[in-house]
């Protein structure tokens, strides 16, 4: 059975981040997956576990056969760390997601966001792919990608991800042959960045330490997320983010007039206090205004000079 392999250690693809950033893309798209060692600098990785650890401790371990009976998850991370933010908005990544994702899609969004602690006798998860929480076909096209970051090392013996690669291009079952995975081994600090189509899931720890991850996962921004960002965070907390991070937790509209509050971008709920009432209502109704991409409002302008 998968869960009773052990899989040979991933090859580190990728580990200087001043790289081409196209040979980045193009390993990525080829193998569905790419690692990159030290990503995140000490001093905010430090900041992030220390920020999380309180929150590792109070939180219930998951209770599911997916989620793990001996895994601790903690949700709405950018409230719990205000320090992986970094993380979330790093240029590296940012730069990933607009090439992947930007072209089919006005923005794309913060799709989840996920700590994740696998405990000593945690067993392997179940392969599985992450795009199928959409349940259509995807035409070829990148639904979302995810970037695990390491918290801690990620070794054979603790549980590091184990990845089908090259799995994107193909069907595989629930019981994916583990003689072709390998595992993401990792230090502390490194980003494995993947598709939500590429087979893959958690390993099993069998060392007697934890192993700790932190997931950014990011997605169309015409998709309904996995995590209920604006209920997650909102408006008195998300007021306090950046705008960046509020952008990405659905804090803008996405063109055409997706996700809009009284006809407007869904920031009016942050920037303009003097027409909030307790935080979340509007104390008047506004004017409902366009928000469509150029091609299309350069299509309507031309539709009407033809035909007023």
């Amino acid at each position: 059975m998968a869960s009773e392999s052990r899989s040979a250690a991933a090859p580190h693809i990728h580990t200087d981040t001043d790289d081409d950033l196209a040979a980045t893309l193009d390993t990525l798209r080829a193998r569905g997956y790419i690692i990159l060692e030290h990503l995140a600098p000490t001093r905010t990785l430090d900041r992030i576990n220390q920020e999380l650890a309180p929150w590792f401790e109070s939180t219930p371990p998951c209770q599911g056969d997916f989620y793990g009976w001996k895994t601790t998850r903690l949700n709405s991370v950018l409230l719990k760390s205000p320090s992986s933010h970094d993380l979330l908005l790093h240029p590296t990544i940012q730069a990933l997601m607009s090439d992947i994702l930007g072209p089919h899609c006005d923005c794309y969004q913060l799709n989840l966001s996920q700590a994740i602690r696998l405990h000593p006798g945690e067993r392997q998860q179940i392969p599985h792919r992450d795009d199928e929480m959409w349940p259509c076909p995807k035409q070829g096209i990148e639904y979302m990608v995810n970037v695990l970051w390491a918290l801690s090392d990620f070794t054979t013996e603790n549980g590091a991800t184990l990845l089908w690669p090259r799995s994107q291009h193909r069907t595989m079952p629930r019981d994916a042959d583990p003689t072709e995975s390998i595992q993401a081994t990792m230090p502390a600090g490194s980003a494995l960045i993947y598709m939500g189509s590429l087979t893959h899931c958690g390993g099993a720890n069998r060392s007697h330490l934890t192993r700790t991850g932190l997931i950014f996962s990011y997605s169309l921004g015409w998709l309904r997320p996995y995590e209920n960002s604006t209920l997650a965070y909102p408006p008195e907390i998300a007021r306090t983010f950046s705008k960046p991070v509020r952008d990405l937790i659905g804090y803008r509209m996405h063109r055409p007039n997706l996700g809009h509050v009284e006809g407007q971008d869904p920031a009016i709920a942050l920037d303009l206090p003097g027409n909030i009432d307790n935080a979340n209502n509007l104390k008047r109704t506004l004017a409902t205004v366009d928000a469509l991409p150029p091609a299309i409002a350069e299509e309507l302008r031309r539709y009407y000079a033809a035909n007023d």
